[in-house]
């Protein structure tokens, strides 16, 4: 299916998971309106979302020494364009048609990066392409590590658009190796893992927690990193060594029309928005082999440290196939996660395992609050339609229990799985306030999993035509 053809099949999908023909709908049902208080939340977060604008200024990677062969390493070009387009004031640096073969890419000021239709940007495999090492977080945790493919490090006015591809070029020979060891010894990457976690939680200044060169921690695909006024629109992105498209400390991001192919490859997320403010992810397709969509906000000690939440986003009129979660919070919310909308979507996959999961434990602390997911069409998934479980990687105790509560469900239609909903609060911690409306999960083969929940309601919710109680 192509981007035109998507787009409209999701505005179309979206209106039929709000119970309304395309073309016959009742506006007001299909903004919410029986939902109290939907829409006013999304307007109020859509109020401060706004696309950057850039120069008409056009500058292609081709004038600059690009062959787009696939052959030629076109880094320096690809930098060079930039830097004559940033001084001259800012604008788009053009991709056109071909297979253009490069290392890391760093964005400035008012740059937008648009990757033409059938135009295809080809990381390169060395990790040496991807130094010298760049401040950034790596699971939620500051440290340098390897630059992401596509970088940009407090930018105001930054983007990369177009109907072209970005493929990472991963695989289980180039970086995703470094996650399986060898003749069943430990992953290249644990020692690594577990020594920035200790730097995190000692307090170790960030400068001084190095890896890149001689260390195993995989970049991101996309990483906007303390930028303001954010715009990923149209492209393709695929065989990321990790999370595809990471804003992190950013404010003003919109990601719109964005196909993330990633089915094969560990810790593949779509899109991982990270202690920002005001989000849009709209129109989007997922099919990832983990979270489709994971809010975070930093991990454990450090995220503490940087105590930076994230909150006021809008999911809205997205697809998500395979994946851990559809639309996720957590499990990095040590900085607290809070005032999330996700509306009008559609989720289907037997290999999606849940359609809206938040997941956290008592090392994180942090929050998970007012949270209100509506009009949500899933056909099958391989778990649970709803999770919230505190008991992330089997931790039930700790000295930081987070606080979850407030969380909104309405409208929710399923046709296939396991279970409805898995809520799994700590002894000393229980969930809270938790509110399904309106929501029929039907073709469910088992039990509903709960404990430690206190504030449940169930209104007019049923399983296999049966009406659900508490």
């Amino acid at each position: 299916m192509n981007a035109p053809d998507r787009r409209t099949f999701l505005a179309t999908a979206g209106l039929a998971a709000a119970g309304v023909a395309a073309g016959t709908a009742s506006t007001a049902h299909a903004e919410g309106s029986t939902v109290p208080g939907a829409q006013r939340r999304a307007a109020r977060i859509l109020a401060r979302i706004h696309d950057p604008r850039f120069p008409e200024l056009r500058v292609s990677i081709a004038d600059h020494g690009a062959v787009g062969d696939g052959v030629h390493d076109c880094t320096d070009a690809i930098r060079d364009a930039i830097e004559t387009c940033a001084r001259a004031g800012g604008g788009h640096v053009v991709v056109p048609p071909g297979e253009w073969l490069t290392g890391a890419v760093h964005l400035r000021d008012r740059i937008d990066l648009h990757v033409e239709e059938g135009a295809t940007l080809r990381f390169r495999q060395e990790p040496e392409a991807y130094l010298p090492a760049v401040y950034t977080r790596y699971e939620g945790v500051e440290c340098f590590n390897y630059s992401p493919l596509v970088y940009a490090f407090e930018c105001r006015t930054v983007a990369v658009t177009g109907r072209g591809t970005l493929d990472g070029q991963a695989d289980w020979t180039h970086w995703w190796d470094w996650t399986k060891g060898v003749d069943g010894g430990p992953s290249p990457q644990n020692p690594d893992i577990k020594q920035l976690l200790a730097m995190g939680d000692a307090g170790t200044p960030v400068p001084q927690r190095v890896f890149g060169a001689g260390h195993f921690l995989r970049p991101n695909m996309i990483q906007f990193y303390r930028c303001q006024d954010v715009l990923v629109e149209g492209v393709t992105v695929s065989n990321s060594p990790m999370w595809n498209i990471h804003p992190v400390l950013s404010t003003n991001v919109t990601v719109r029309g964005v196909t993330v192919d990633s089915p094969v490859g560990p810790n593949n997320d779509g899109v991982d928005p990270e202690s920002c403010s005001y989000v849009l992810i709209q129109d989007c397709l997922f099919d990832t082999g983990d979270d489709c969509i994971a809010f975070k906000a930093g991990k454990n000690a450090d995220g503490r440290r940087v105590g930076v939440p994230m909150e006021h986003a809008l999911v809205e009129r997205c697809e998500m196939r395979d994946g851990h979660g559809g639309v996720t919070l957590g499990s990095e919310n040590s900085g607290g996660i809070s005032d999330i909308v996700a509306r009008h979507c559609v989720m289907d996959s037997p290999r999606l395992d849940r359609a809206i999961r938040l997941k956290s434990n008592p090392l994180r602390g942090g929050y998970l609050r007012d949270v209100l997911c509506h009009d949500i069409t899933v056909g099958e998934v391989g778990d649970a339609v709803v999770e919230i479980a505190l008991n992330y990687e089997r931790v039930e105790t700790g000295d930081f229990y987070p606080d979850v509560r407030r969380i909104e469900i309405h409208r929710v239609t399923t046709s296939a799985g396991p279970r409805a909903w898995t809520f799994i609060g700590n002894d000393a911690n229980p969930i809270h306030d938790v509110l399904l409306s309106d929501c029929a999960f039907n073709g469910m083969t088992g039990p509903n999993e709960q404990r430690n929940i206190e504030g449940l309601v169930l209104r007019d919710v049923t399983i296999n035509g049966q009406e659900a109680s508490p």
